[in-house]
């Protein structure tokens, strides 16, 4: 296993819980802060809270959009991108609609997802798409990340970490051949330790969205 020096900047330092508190976002920003996590990943509604505790540091914001289940409208969706953006955020982690998508209605789940996109472009952010692949097969997983190419997304994510299974190796590599280089792989959802952390970095991942992310680089150190 190639253990490289740097996995710290892999890490959205995540806290989603929909019991978290002002507290717990502080710890989160502090945390990030201390370990060089690339970004922290938060509900919507802590951005400019999450904001003033990042102050004068390089840690990124990635908010949340129609999470967990990805089922409310359009509008819905980008209007919190709006908002969310207007607030600080960074990155936009929105998930798809995905009983839409296994209805194979393309054309919306394309609009959807150039929505958000069009509407974070706005404040020079990026998108990306939560696919939640435990509940897709191979086949619609690939067909999700060529939507979300041709909807302008900056990356293709695997899971919310709210559905039956959250990353595994095969779909992260399965995401990487579809996607190439045109887009970034973001790994989330039961990567809570260094090994778990390398096999999925090594099948392509570019980004790893973790609530034990200090526990897994202390586990490198």
């Amino acid at each position: 296993m190639i253990i490289m020096k740097n996995i710290n900047r892999y890490f959205d330092h995540t806290l989603l819980k929909p019991e978290a508190t002002e507290s717990d976002i502080i710890r989160l920003c502090s945390e990030a802060k201390e370990y060089g996590f690339y970004a922290v990943c938060i509900n919507s509604a802590y951005v400019p809270f999450a904001k003033r505790k990042l102050e004068g540091s390089d840690v990124k914001i990635a908010s949340v959009v129609g999470f967990p289940l990805g089922a409310c409208s359009i509008a819905v969706k980008a209007f919190e991108t709006e908002w969310a953006c207007s607030e600080g955020a960074n990155e936009i982690d929105m998930v798809i609609n995905v009983g839409a998508l296994k209805d194979k209605r393309y054309d919306y789940v394309r609009q959807d997802i150039a929505t958000v996109v069009a509407v974070a472009i706005e404040y020079n952010a990026i998108v990306k798409v939560i696919l939640e692949t435990c509940l897709l097969t191979n086949e619609e997983i690939v067909k999700a990340c060529e939507l979300s190419m041709e909807a302008g997304a900056a990356f293709v994510k695997t899971s919310t970490g709210f559905s039956n299974e959250g990353a595994i190796a095969h779909h992260v590599l399965l995401m990487k051949e579809t996607v190439g280089n045109e887009l970034g792989v973001k790994a989330s959802g039961g990567i809570r330790d260094l090994a778990k952390a390398m096999e999925m970095i090594e099948a392509g991942a570019d980004r790893i969205g973790a609530s034990a992310s200090v526990e897994i680089v202390k586990e490198k150190k």
